[in-house]
């Protein structure tokens, strides 16, 4: 997340009554080779474009439905944040192109892995994710809360966050047994240096 001193951005209650009105049709299927009907590449061009930014071409590459390792979910999740970002509340604040195109590349593909596109929709929980999700990469709080406010509540609805945190706890646990193994191991050579001395 961005390092910027961060400011009051849009109300959460819009952006969650824009992700519930989502058309249909931006969670088509997406265009991959000749199947599917949603050019997410081309939505996504349209609203980075309305935002003053252009597509940089690796991204541009990696919506095209063509690349391995980008499946069809994160081409979905990304339409619909491309119609997240095309509301109008987001003119009022100050968006850099290269927050935005990161929300497509790096935040887009992290909630991809954690549930399907229509989740986030659909499901209140999900869909508090993925506007606050947008909301603080783009340097922001939501209207009406406070830093620590935004990121608790970030916190608690964030499959990410979740995972981030097990997958830290896990790390700390295998250090933790490392070092204790480490210390079985030089007790029980020293018992043994002790054995042998006598």
């Amino acid at each position: 997340m961005p390092d910027m001193p961060m400011t009051t951005g849009p109300s959460l209650d819009v952006l969650l009554r824009r992700l519930l009105d989502t058309p249909p049709d931006f969670l088509d299927p997406p265009r991959r080779g000749r199947e599917g009907q949603l050019h997410v590449a081309a939505v996504v061009n349209d609203v980075l474009a309305m935002h003053g930014t252009a597509m940089a071409s690796s991204l541009r590459v990696t919506l095209s439905g063509g690349l391995q390792g980008v499946n069809a979910n994160q081409l979905s999740l990304s339409a619909v944040m491309a119609w997240l970002l095309a509301d109008a509340t987001w003119q009022s604040f100050d968006r850099d192109g290269e927050q935005l195109q990161a929300l497509f590349s790096e935040a887009v593909p992290a909630l991809a892995t954690e549930a399907a596109a229509t989740r986030y929709v659909l499901e209140p929980d999900r869909r508090e994710e993925l506007a606050r999700t947008t909301i603080a990469r783009l340097g922001l709080l939501p209207a009406g809360e406070t830093a620590a406010q935004a990121a608790d509540r970030l916190a608690s609805v964030s499959g990410v966050e979740r995972r981030r945190l097990l997958e830290a706890s896990r790390a700390a646990e295998a250090r933790a047994r490392a070092i204790r193994e480490a210390l079985a191991r030089k007790a029980a050579e020293e018992s043994a240096d002790k054995w042998t001395r006598e």
